[in-house]
């Protein structure tokens, strides 16, 4: 084998290595983000297990806090359109 030849694969063990670390440090960080959503969801449940505790409806507010989360003219818009189609099907008077 020639010079060469080992040092490209040193260079490619080396790049290996490099890359092998690099992969496990992504991992490692999507699977601390993971647990951290994990206990972000149950956060969220036990606030609307609370919430529905005092007399709200859970699936109302899933509801508003999606429709706050559009743009006002993406919002009206879809409003507008669900009155329509209500009106179509004879749901509203």
């Amino acid at each position: 084998m020639s010079d060469t030849a080992l040092d490209q694969g040193a260079a490619d063990a080396a790049t290996t290595d490099s890359a092998a670390a690099r992969l496990k440090s992504f991992v490692e960080r999507i699977e601390r983000l993971e647990e951290e959503k994990a206990v972000t969801t149950a956060d969220i449940a036990e606030v609307y297990s609370e919430a529905k505790g005092t007399g709200f409806d859970p699936t109302i507010m899933r509801q508003v806090i999606r429709i706050r989360k559009m743009e006002q003219a993406d919002r009206i818009e879809q409003e507008e359109l669900l009155a329509l189609y209500k009106r179509a099907l004879g749901m509203i008077v």
